[in-house]
């Protein structure tokens, strides 16, 4: 028997709208193209009974620009912690409350954290509407490497306390995010370049607009580009992981005496060999002589 709650299976064809559930919804908006917002979206700012908005004229735009209608209520950095009673309130009458940033994800960066920790600590529930990020198209788009990632949003404005920020960021094997201000963009790729040393970086504006612009290079050579020179509006930096150094034969000796303890010689070397990032041929032989054999 069919379970009528159940998510529709794929068919090939767009599902129909679902029933918007009592919650807080915490809803992703498009970045700078409109068409970027998603159907779920549109379902749940339709339903809603409030939007928490960061600047309601913006928000307002956009409901507008998809002949939607709904109350805006502002909830910004300051008025945020104001807004929680009302919240808090409408979710347990069972109401619809959506809350929407100016661009993006809500919370990365933006207003609305002291709300989603209300609804959650009052055990209401809380639903995330994934969709534009400025964050995730960066990554996507840059080239550099995106297994291992640290976000580390805006950094601060003085230099000493930016290179500060940026000396916690140089743990190898990473590629590291970060917001930054047109005004502030080459000094900070200056300090990023001396203290995080030589790192392929990529520097994003404008994304999924009309002047879309990816300026790629190292990070000394883009705190130098006239593209990277005050230009207008917020950019998204993502920088490449620093080169690794290879293993000295002292840390290989003391990696293969470790395995060959318990495995045999061609076990040890083999793990050896993946954990350093060396030639297996050459972990090999290193440890048949480290056996005596």
């Amino acid at each position: 028997m069919t379970d009528p709650d159940a998510p529709p299976l794929w068919t090939g064809t767009a599902p129909p709208p679902r029933r918007v559930d009592p919650g807080l919804y915490v809803v992703s908006t498009p970045i700078g193209n409109l068409r970027d917002i998603t159907l779920r979206a549109l379902d749940v700012l339709a339903a809603a009974d409030l939007v928490l908005a960061e600047d309601t004229r913006v928000s307002a735009r956009l409901l507008t620009a998809y002949g939607l209608r709904a109350r805006l209520e502002r909830c910004d950095d300051h008025a945020a912690e104001r807004a929680i009673p009302e919240v808090l309130e409408r979710l347990e009458a069972g109401q619809v409350v959506a809350l929407v940033s100016d661009a993006g994800t809500p919370l990365v960066s933006d207003p609305g954290y002291p709300v989603v920790r209300a609804a959650v600590a009052a055990g209401l529930p809380v639903f995330p509407i994934p969709g534009a990020s400025s964050l995730l198209a960066a990554l996507t788009g840059a080239g550099l490497p995106s297994d291992r990632v640290l976000f580390a949003g805006f950094l601060p404005a003085k230099s000493g306390a930016r290179r500060t920020a940026l000396e916690g960021l140089k743990a190898p094997g990473q590629t590291v995010v970060l917001f930054e201000s047109g005004p502030r963009l080459a000094a900070s790729l200056a300090d990023m370049a001396e203290v995080l040393g030589e790192r392929d970086a990529v520097v994003a504006r404008e994304l999924t607009k009309l002047y879309e612009t990816w300026v790629r290079g190292p990070l000394d050579q883009l705190a130098g580009d006239p593209r990277c020179q005050s230009p207008k509006g917020e950019m998204v930096i993502v920088i490449g992981p620093a080169a690794e150094a290879p293993a000295d034969a002292a840390t290989l000796d003391q990696a293969l005496t470790a395995e060959l303890a318990d495995r045999s010689v061609s076990e040890a070397a083999a793990r050896v060999a993946e954990s350093l990032g060396l030639p297996r041929k050459q972990v090999y032989r290193r440890a048949l002589e480290l056996s005596g054999r």
